[in-house]
C-alpha cells in the first residue's frame, strides 16, 4: 500500500513519514519545490518518494493521488507557513484541501485521513470555518474517512511563538489560567494518524484527540517551575481583550489566532478514555514534554 502524505515537511506530517517508513511502508510525500531543502533531504533519506506539487495547484494534486490507496492530510498555512495570497487560509486550508479531497476521490483513493481541530475550538473564525467545511466535504465524498481533531499542540502553545517563553522565565496566560486543557504532542497525533490506516475503529470516524490529562495553564507553569527551578513571570490577557483583538483584526490569520486564544481561555478538555480503548497508544504528558524541551534549550 502506498500512502500520500500532504504536509510532509510539517511537525505532524514529517513524523508520520518517519513512522511509516520505519515500518517498511511505501510513502509518497507531496512537497513544494520551494520547500526547505533540508526537510526534503530528510524525507528522501527516510525513503519517501517525492511528488512535487502544491495545494494551490489542482493538477499537481491529481497527479500525486494516482496509484495511492490512502491520503493523510496534515497541511495547514498556520501557524508558521502563512503567506497572504500564496499559502493562506483561503488557498490552502480551505480550497486546497477541498481540491485534494476531490482529487483523491477521482483517483480511487480508499481512505482519507484529515487533521482538523478540536470540537472545543468552536467559535467562528477563518481557519476553523475552513476546517469544518473540509470535514463535511470529506464526509460526503464517499471515501472512507477519518477526521482527527487534536486539541492544543504543546509544541506551539507552550512556546515563545504564542508568548509562553518559560526558558526565559516569562509566560502569557490567556484567560484566567485555571481552565483545563488537554495538551497534546505532535508525535502523538502522528501515531493516531498511522494507526488509523489499519484500525477498523478509524473507519468513518471523528476522533477528538488530547493528552493524558487536562491541566490548566497555571498547573503547566507550576510544572515548568518545578523542573527548571526558576520562577516564571506571568502576564494575563483577559477573554474580553481577546474578543476585542479578534473584532479589530483585519487579516484572517490574526482573526484566527485571536479566536484560538479565546477558545484556549475557555478551556479544551478532551476525555480520551474510550479512544484509548480502541487505540491503545502512549500519550506524552506535559511533564515529559517540559523535561525534553528544557534539556534542548
Amino acid at each position: 500500500m502506498t500512502t500520500l502524505i500532504v504536509g510532509a515537511t510539517g511537525l505532524v506530517g514529517g513524523e508520520i513519514c518517519r513512522l511509516l517508513t520505519s515500518q517498511g511502508q511505501r510513502v509518497r510525500a507531496l512537497v513544494r519545490k520551494s520547500a526547505d531543502s533540508a526537510k526534503i533531504e530528510t524525507l528522501t533519506k527516510l525513503g519517501c518518494a517525492l511528488a512535487y506539487g502544491d495545494l494551490c495547484n489542482p493538477a499537481s494534486l491529481a497527479a500525486a493521488c494516482q496509484g495511492v490507496e490512502a491520503v493523510i492530510a496534515t497541511a495547514s498555512s498556520m501557524p508558521f507557513a502563512y503567506k497572504p495570497g500564496e499559502n493562506d487560509i483561503a488557498t490552502t486550508d480551505r480550497q486546497g484541501m477541498l481540491d485534494l479531497v476531490d482529487a483523491a476521490k477521482a483517483a480511487g483513493v480508499r481512505h482519507f485521513i484529515y487533521t482538523s481541530i478540536s470540537a472545543n475550538m468552536n467559535l467562528p473564525f477563518p481557519t476553523g470555518n475552513a476546517k469544518r467545511e473540509v470535514e463535511q466535504h470529506l464526509i460526503g465524498s464517499g471515501m472512507t474517512y477519518t477526521i482527527l481533531r487534536p486539541g492544543y499542540f504543546m509544541e506551539v502553545w507552550l512556546s515563545p511563538a504564542v508568548g509562553f517563553d518559560a526558558a526565559n522565565g516569562q509566560a502569557v496566560i490567556y484567560g484566567s489560567g485555571t481552565q483545563p486543557i488537554s495538551w497534546i504532542a505532535a508525535p502523538d497525533v502522528a501515531r493516531f494518524a498511522v494507526a488509523s490506516l489499519t484500525n477498523p475503529a478509524a473507519a468513518n470516524a471523528i476522533l477528538e484527540l488530547g493528552g493524558p490529562a487536562a491541566l490548566s495553564p497555571l498547573q503547566v507553569v507550576a510544572i515548568y517551575e518545578e523542573i527548571s527551578g526558576r520562577t516564571i513571570a506571568l502576564t494575563y490577557v483577559s477573554a474580553e481583550e481577546l474578543a476585542a483583538q479578534q473584532a479589530a483584526a483585519t487579516d484572517p490569520m490574526q482573526q484566527s489566532f485571536a479566536a484560538l486564544m479565546r477558545c484556549f481561555a475557555a478551556g479544551d478538555p478532551i476525555d480520551m478514555t474510550a479512544t484509548l480503548v480502541a487505540f491503545p497508544l502512549p500519550l506524552t504528558s506535559v511533564k515529559e514534554f517540559v523535561r525534553k524541551q528544557l534539556v534542548s534549550v
